[in-house]
């Protein structure tokens, strides 16, 4: 009785429960809490599977890394964090034998076991984390981070369990900072805009109001630092870098006191501020300053209960400014320095109270001391003992962005180059780091190893070019400086003979191996400015005629250069080829494409969501598809390597988007169950690479400062695949209503209308009903149920057809059925549809500012345009549209215009105004609605 009793206690609340039996603050009295990350309330999860109520109220310090976290049922799963966000706090949450950190990289707070070199890693933001802190007991860590749909998570240490998720805390901006009350019942939070907003949170609470909040005037400067009185949770400090200020809170709002210091109140330098805390004696707050100065504030009605709280804030005063050493003081809890330590972050002490050195067990002396963690800004971590002199450095990250990463082709070793110009090299099956070098005159921008696993070459920053040994990253030749930009891309070709980079000023330049004295070395070939545009991809590849290297390069510039390097020369690279592979998408990235038939392809991905497969020989756009759409286009593309097992007939395509990195089930169709992607780094994925036997990819973040390991799962993105659906059913799920909507009766009906066309109309012959339409009516039906294609896009999406089976049978296709035309529609049309926006860039190409300020276009200029530029439209083509945009209005009397006879467009035209809006060209001239939101947008981006 008194056991089932006890245990409907602890499913109303979990966390009262945990407190009980953890020593966490107590809350009772309060209803029980669901974390919002989580589908099941606690109730349903507790007695579903021992859910996330059972882990709190059971767990223990340590039990995060006693989980089997081997089975997943995701495609990509997050198994290692390297470097770390050097710019907020590190906190130790145990000591001794079990050295575990908790810190934060990109949008992930990771758990560290550094003896057991093991992570755990805390997974629910979708933006960079902000900002963090920790409760006293070291078992409640709150998180924050700022941008679209910033989140506010309070996690339990122990388990890992989101416990509380603040959703729309702060929804403009997000948090700027964070702080936990001593209790651990309380947070306070500053948004991050201009005119910034503080809140005080009951987290405990399910609620999604603050207690109280204020607003404070933009004069106070950017705050950014927040912490409790630890002696009294309704009492707190923030500080920017100009503005101490001091706040009260109750049950009837919140109340602060911005006292005034400026250099001349003490006739001294003061210096801007940099964190600020409450004294012990709870009379006296202390700030520290960029000046190596401390200000000490004195409270003139001091207190420690919080019935003893006055109606308004009591008087604070700076009464002195203590200059305490030259250099900038960043953390008021520093006990000592130390000569190799870079400027220090934070400090972390141990929840383990010891001893000092050579205090004897008798000793009366009440002075006890902590072990501690200590991380610098440049990206260090230290572990200081009270038994030891030394400094025990347990981490060291790079201090700048990681934009470079390549993984060995036969070896499970990983490199990763920064921005700092630190090279580190690490054994990603056991997570050791193995060897590092670091490069003092420039930063590294990109790595490749050779095929054969002997090499790596780096490019920096500057343009020069270093080729080291693999294994001691040690240089082979001296350094090339051949680039006058920073080099984006370097690659070596099959057989290791040459080498081949792209800078940001638009050049190729390629490095080829050659005997002297016997020995091999390498020595500059040529360059070439074959772009005038970024360059995105370099791609060697191999003739199937001669076995010899093959080299492309891809631009912006919708340029895709080959060149003939057994026919270049010093100082001279032969160009064979340069094909446009884009009408108006800019295409993004380039792969070979894995041989799924007798036809031999390359792989592009383009900027309006498309990927394209094109005839290695011909250059000809064989097939478009619809690729995957997460927010924003293929940034990389790559092959996935097979692995032993793997059926040597699925493939699979690794790519990394703006922010994120997925998976690809080969062949492309456009099916978009056949893909899938997750958030990798929020501020911008700029690398990526896969180990040799496909079983991991490696991200890098950029301005990050990290990159990540993700083991793969192929056998989840087969079932969703699956469960996605066969054959036509992902596709009929694309179009508007489905298989049973209103749009795919239309399309049927326009279907076999063309059918009826083809046949004549006005015929008695007996009809042959077909489930095929000719190639040439493609484009009217097209039209027809709006998807307006341009006359290279009606080529390909015809020769794409034409062709799909003359590489096996030798004949070309001559018409299509429904379901083909059905994929052919969807993978071709606009990804996101036509937007005003779209037709608003282009009237801010093409036109001008008239007296109102709105962008127009000359009507006479526009009918010029359409003749004279681009797919150019002769004047009776452009007088029959017009004619039939137009020309089926009545006229006055009733009567309609001659459909029939073009000479009739010129009286259609005046119809036109002299100016052109956005409005009037869609609304008036293509008859197509406007929403009225787009209507109101307009309005206000015509008058900015």
């Amino acid at each position: 009785m008194f056991q089932d009793r006890q245990m409907a206690q602890e499913m109303e609340d979990p966390l009262a429960a945990a407190r009980e039996k953890e020593g966490a603050p107590e809350d009772t009295g309060e209803p029980p809490m669901c974390p919002p990350s989580s589908p099941l309330g606690y109730r349903e999860q507790h007695t579903q599977h021992k859910g996330f109520a059972s882990l709190v109220w059971a767990a223990m310090p340590g039990m995060l890394f006693r989980k089997n976290r081997d089975s997943s049922l995701h495609p990509l799963n997050l198994s290692w964090v390297f470097g770390y966000n050097s710019s907020l706090a590190v906190h130790s949450l145990m000591d001794g034998e079990d050295r575990v950190l908790l810190y934060v990289s990109s949008h992930i707070v990771v758990i560290h076991d550094i003896l057991g070199n093991k992570q755990y890693h805390l997974q629910g933001h979708t933006n960079v984390i902000s900002c963090l802190c920790v409760s006293e007991d070291k078992r409640w860590v709150a998180t924050a981070d700022r941008g679209p749909d910033a989140l506010i998570i309070v996690w339990d240490s122990y388990s890992g369990v989101p416990v509380r998720t603040i959703f729309e805390s702060h929804p403009e901006d997000g948090v700027c900072a964070i702080a936990i009350s001593q209790d651990a019942k309380y947070l306070v939070t500053i948004s991050a805009g201009t005119v910034q907003k503080v809140c005080v949170w009951r987290w405990t609470l399910p609620t999604e109001k603050p207690m109280c909040s204020t607003e404070l005037k933009p004069e106070f400067g950017h705050q950014d630092y927040v912490i409790f009185n630890p002696q009294n949770p309704q009492e707190f400090v923030s500080n920017s870098k100009t503005q101490v200020i001091f706040y009260l809170w109750d049950d009837a709002g919140l109340q602060y006191r911005a006292p005034f210091l400026s250099n001349q109140t003490f006739k001294c330098l003061v210096g801007q501020f940099s964190q600020s805390v409450f004294h012990f004696n709870n009379a006296q707050a202390l700030t520290g300053t960029s000046a190596g100065k401390l200000v000490v504030w004195d409270m003139d009605n001091p207190r420690t209960l919080p019935e003893e709280l006055p109606a308004k804030p009591h008087g604070i005063t700076a009464t002195k400014v203590v200059s305490m050493q030259k250099e900038s003081l960043t953390v008021l809890k520093v006990l000592e320095s130390h000569d190799k330590v870079g400027p220090i972050r934070s400090i972390s002490f141990s929840t383990i109270l010891r001893d000092p050195p050579g205090a004897s067990p008798d000793s009366s002396k009440p002075f006890l001391t902590r072990n501690f963690i200590l991380s610098t800004s440049d990206a260090t971590m230290f572990h200081v003992a009270t038994d030891s002199t030394n400094f025990e450095r347990i981490m060291k990250e790079v201090k700048k962005a990681v934009n470079a990463i390549a993984c060995h082709p036969q070896e499970p070793l990983v490199a990763a180059g920064s921005h700092c110009g630190l090279l580190k090299v690490w054994d990603y099956k056991e997570t050791q780091y193995l060897v590092s070098r670091i490069f003092t005159e420039a930063g590294i921008q990109c790595l490749s190893y050779d095929p054969e696993g002997y090499l790596l070459a780096a490019g920096f920053t500057d343009g020069s070019v270093y080729i080291l040994d693999a294994i001691s990253l040690q240089s082979i030749c001296e350094k090339f400086q051949f680039s006058q930009g920073p080099v984006t891309h370097i690659s070596f070709s099959y057989d290791s003979k040459y080498l081949a980079t792209a800078d940001e000023n638009h050049s190729v330049t390629v490095y080829k191996r050659v005997l002297q004295n016997g020995s091999r070395c390498w020595e500059h070939l040529a360059g070439l400015d074959s772009h005038y545009k970024p360059i995105r991809s370099i791609l060697f590849g191999v003739h199937s005629d001669s076995n010899e290297p093959r080299l492309l390069s891809l631009g912006e510039d919708r340029q895709l250069v080959e060149y003939d390097l057994n026919s270049s020369i010093k100082d001279h690279l032969v160009v064979t080829h340069r094909d446009r592979l884009e009408q108006a998408a800019v295409p993004l990235c380039l792969a070979w494409y894995p041989q799924l038939s007798t036809e031999s392809f390359f792989l592009t991905a383009n900027s309006c969501y498309k990927m394209k497969l094109y005839n290695v020989t011909t250059k000809m756009c064989r097939k478009t598809v619809l690729g995957p759409i997460y927010g924003s286009p293929l940034e990389k593309i790559q092959i996935l390597p097979r692995t032993s097992s793997a059926d040597p007939q699925q493939h699979y395509l690794v790519y990394i988007t703006k922010d994120k990195v997925g998976l690809q089930i080969l062949p492309v169709d456009g099916n978009p169950h056949k893909s899938s992607a997750f958030i990798c780094h929020p501020d911008g994925a700029s690398d990526f690479a896969t180990s040799h036997d496909g079983r991991y990819i490696f991200t890098a973040g950029g301005k990050e400062r990290t990159f990540m390991k993700w083991k793969v799962n192929l056998p989840a993105l087969d079932a969703a695949a699956f469960l996605g659906g066969e054959d036509l059913i992902p596709f009929y799920n694309l179009l508007n209503g489905g298989r049973e909507g209103e749009f795919f009766r239309e399309l049927e009906d326009y279907f076999y209308y063309v059918q009826l066309c083809s046949q004549g109309i006005d015929t008695m012959e007996k009809r042959q009903v077909s489930t095929h339409i000719p190639l040439e009516e493609i484009p009217s039906v097209m039209r027809a149920i709006g998807f307006y294609p341009s006359e290279e896009e009606i080529e390909e999406m015809i020769n794409e057809v034409k062709f799909s089976k003359y590489a096996d049978t030798g004949e070309q296709v001559i018409k299509i059925n429904l379901g083909d035309f059905i994929k052919l529609y969807i993978n071709h049309r606009p990804a996101l549809g036509l937007s005003m926006k779209t037709i608003q860039r282009a009237f801010q190409v093409l036109g001008y500012d008239n007296e109102k300020g709105d962008k127009v276009i000359d009507t006479g200029d526009f009918l010029s345009l359409l003749q004279c530029r681009g797919e150019q439209m002769t004047e009776d083509e452009l007088a029959e549209c017009l004619i039939t945009l137009l020309g089926r209005r009545p006229r006055e009397g009733g009567s309609e215009p001659d459909t029939c006879d073009p000479t009739g467009a010129a009286a259609l035209t005046e119809e036109i105004p002299a100016e052109i809006t956005t409005e009037v060209f869609v609304a008036d001239i293509l008859s197509l609605p406007i929403a009225k939101p787009e209507k109101k947008n307009r309005r206000k981006e015509n008058k900015l």
